[in-house]
């Protein structure tokens, strides 16, 4: 008997090394990719659209380490090339170019006590991630770290070694600008409190509390707390050398508050021991902030968390089958799927209560009210996405934003835990409650949104002086935001552009054209919607709008150029000006180059413009030649797309999208093309892999390219959508094949690049014979 079960264990292990199990999405997905070259993604732990994640703080370091003098300009916790480990911070953004969060840092440590990070952080080795988990082991004590989490969870696992142990939580260290906090014990072995954070993009109002309770699954043998002091003339007894300005508290000192506090546990390990760590969050107190804790952790160890956590991921990225392709193309597929999942967040608590939009009150919802909105970026593709493949999640989304305008007045434009930080430019809101109504998700208040719209773009701005408006002068952006009163902070520049059809360029550096280009893609938009809600007159007049574009055509330089208020032409003028995200006039993180090309709702009367197909398109051509495209940019990110509406031209859009897939997308810590921009980036490559795109958002259509992938299959959810899924097929006779020779839809030959989304859903199949040769 015993030989026969030997027998049967040795067969298994042999079919296991012939037959190795199938790779799931899950496992296809790397962490680590963006990184680094301002790519701002971090491999920490967090479930799809987690309010939590636990992510390892790296960016700032001992006090001979350079990159610790500008903590301020770090927008990520993490960054792939720096070394010094000062502990898990919790819930934290993913892909975005300003600092914010970060906070809430939990570090292990052994042997004496010190509080200070630029003394307690340490270099780690072995650093592994994977979807919900991330591992490294602290080389200065040989801990083995690991941390895993539920939506509003982060729980940790330190397996120390012998001797004295310590978990400290710093409430001081962080990306935020907000210090202040307040931490209280609740028995020995767990602490709650607050922490403040905000001011994103250094806005002074965006400022918010978050709660907490941390758990440690053991007694410690001490405990206590510490507040960082300020060194005082005459007060000897508050500076301590040996601990960087510290004050150290033991237990019998059971709360408190301010500036750069921190609570501390101490542990006598007789041999090597595991410790888990638990902290539960909110954004509503202290109390929901436990009930999180322990509705979602109940009964539950590490393992099964982290097992939990690999099921929601797999399940999430298993919507979208590949096959086919190369090892190196399916990484970067699923992990640019990974990132698009990362924001918005839920921010309602288990017993769904949340923070109302910039105000004190506490209100509750029976759907998942979303955060996060990086609206400017996430309209042009994220949520294209989310309304094919994920519609329940996009609904909730929507109608987040539209309760946030009945509970202050706005549409939220950059939207922070509740808070509106005015980022970047534009009414990003039109396009993608727009965009979800014309493909027919429509179970959501659309007459209080376009209400909404309409306000924004009917309401005056701000009300220049004549002597102000004679003299050409100018209000900073930081200026529109702290105003109060009755005026449009959604378009504070509508005035003007009411009364002109363009923003008019006011001071060197306004964006100006930047910000007329988005209004005309909002009112293009709010057109198609008031047309479809009946509302003739509407439509006509924000019709007529969006065509304004024009306005800043200048046939002498054959680009977008910014213009005065007495209608001529900024001079002099340099339309390469921009390049790299330098300073120019009129035009926000661009080139006039990375912005002429931006009219998605009319290209074929840019065309024109600029004097037909032919010379759109060489010099849309020129732009990808000279280098002047940016990967990087939102404005442009759709450029390779628009050869497309022009017959015979089509496949310049399959060359450009393949060449720009391979350049710029990698497995590499690089791999992604600048900051992802909560995850906007990864949306663009995920899209052109499968070959089609929405380049013109809120238009219910899509452009097509041609697939990476031999076959993928899409499973669509049946409760909105009639088929079950799409599967788009692509026959080729080698891997050079990446022209597109003909196309069928449901069978039939189809003869369009553009397909509507209504074709899109109900095709079943779409086949795609592909060509070596253009």
């Amino acid at each position: 008997m015993k030989r026969r079960v030997t027998l049967i264990i040795i067969f298994t292990i042999v079919a296991a090394s012939l037959y190795p199990q199938e790779k799931q999405p899950v496992d296809w997905v790397d962490p680590f990719i963006g990184t680094t070259n301002f790519g701002t993604t971090n491999p920490g732990a967090v479930v799809p659209n987690g309010m939590m994640s636990v992510v390892p703080f790296n960016v700032m370091g001992s006090k001979d380490n350079a990159f610790d003098k500008d903590t301020r300009w770090w927008s990520t916790p993490y960054e792939y090339n720096n070394v010094f480990f000062t502990g898990y911070s919790h819930v934290n953004l993913s892909g975005v170019g300003c600092p914010d969060l970060g906070s809430l840092l939990i570090m292990p440590t052994m042997g004496e006590l010190d509080v200070d990070y630029h003394h307690y952080g340490s270099r780690y080795i072995r650093e592994e991630a994977t979807p919900g988990y991330y591992s490294n082991r602290l080389t200065k004590y040989d801990i083995l770290t690991e941390v895993t989490s539920t939506t509003r969870v982060g729980v940790h696992r330190y397996t120390f070694p012998k001797g004295q142990a310590n978990i400290l939580l710093n409430l001081g260290q962080g990306l935020t600008n907000e210090s202040g906090a307040f931490v209280r014990f609740n028995g020995s072995d767990e602490v709650e409190g607050m922490k403040m954070l905000g001011t994103f993009c250094y806005n002074s109002q965006a400022v918010f509390p978050v709660y907490f309770v941390m758990r440690i699954a053991k007694t410690p043998s001490q405990s206590g707390l510490w507040k960082k002091q300020r060194l005082m003339d005459g007060v000897k007894a508050q500076w301590d050398p040996d601990h960087g300005r510290y004050k150290i508290y033991d237990g019998y000192q059971k709360d408190i508050a301010g500036d750069d506090v921190g609570a501390w546990f101490s542990f006598d390990l007789p041999e090597e021991e595991q410790i888990e760590v638990q902290i539960g969050v909110s954004f509503v107190s202290i109390e929901n902030a436990r009930l999180n804790l322990d509705k979602e952790t109940k009964d539950k160890n590490f393992d099964t968390i982290y097992a939990g956590a690999r099921e929601k991921w797999n399940n999430d990225l298993s919507r979208i089958l590949v096959e086919g392709g190369t090892d190196e193309q399916k990484t970067v597929f699923y992990t640019a799927l990974y990132h698009t999942l990362i924001h918005p967040n839920v921010l309602n608590d288990v017993n769904g209560e949340y923070p109302a939009m910039e105000g004190n009150k506490i209100l509750k919802t029976d759907n998942t009210r979303y955060t996060v909105f990086s609206l400017w970026d996430t309209y042009r593709n994220l949520h294209q996405l989310m309304t094919l493949v994920w519609p329940d999640r996009q609904m909730d989304m929507v109608r987040s934003m539209i309760d946030m305008y009945k509970e202050w007045g706005w549409m939220p434009k950059w939207e922070l835990y509740g808070r509106e930080t005015w980022t970047m430019e534009g009414d990003p809101s039109i396009p993608v409650i727009t965009d979800t109504w014309l493909k027919g998700l429509r179970d959501f208040d659309i007459e209080t949104a376009y209400k909404a719209f309409y306000k924004s773009a009917t309401m005056e701005g701000i009300s220049y002086s004549t002597d102000t408006i004679r003299k050409g002068g100018a209000l900073p952006d930081s200026y529109y935001a702290s105003l109060k009163g009755d005026f449009n902070r959604m378009r504070p520049d509508n005035s003007d552009y009411m009364r002109l059809g363009y923003v008019p360029l006011r001071s060197e550096f306004d964006n100006s054209v930047s910000h007329a280009l988005e209004y005309y893609v909002a009112d293009h938009l709010l057109s198609r919607l008031a047309e479809a809600l009946d509302k003739k007159e509407d439509a006509d007049l924000f019709r007529e709008r969006s065509l304004g574009y024009k306005n800043y055509y200048s046939s002498e330089y054959g680009t977008f150029r910014p213009k005065l208020v007495n209608e001529t032409f900024l001079y002099p003028f340099n339309p390469d000006q921009g390049m790299n995200f330098e300073e120019n006039p009129g035009f926000h993180e661009g080139s006039a180059w990375n912005y002429t090309f931006y009219v998605p709702h009319d290209v074929e009367g840019l065309a024109k413009l600029m004097g037909g197909k032919r010379k759109f398109i060489d010099k849309l051509e020129m732009v990808f030649d000279k280098g002047y495209y940016d990967p990087a940019n939102e404005p442009d990110i759709a450029y390779p797309y628009l050869f497309s509406y022009f017959k015979g031209e089509e496949w310049r859009t399959q060359r450009h999208v393949r060449r720009l897939l391979d350049k710029h997308y990698t497995t590499k810590p690089d791999g992604i093309p600048g900051n992802d921009d909560a995850g906007t980036m990864s949306a663009w490559a995920v899209f052109s892999m499968m070959g089609f795109y929405p380049d013109c958002p809120g238009e219910p259509s899509y452009t097509l390219t041609s697939p990476v992938f031999d076959r993928i299959t899409i499973k669509l959810d049946e409760r909105y959508w009639k088929q079950g899924e799409l599967v788009i097929e692509s026959n080729r006779n080698n891997e050079s094949a990446i022209y597109i020779k003909n196309i069928a839809v449901g069978g039939k030959p189809f003869g369009n690049y553009r397909i509507s989304h209504q074709e899109l859903i109900n095709a079943g199949k779409i086949t795609l014979n592909l060509k070596q040769e253009k």
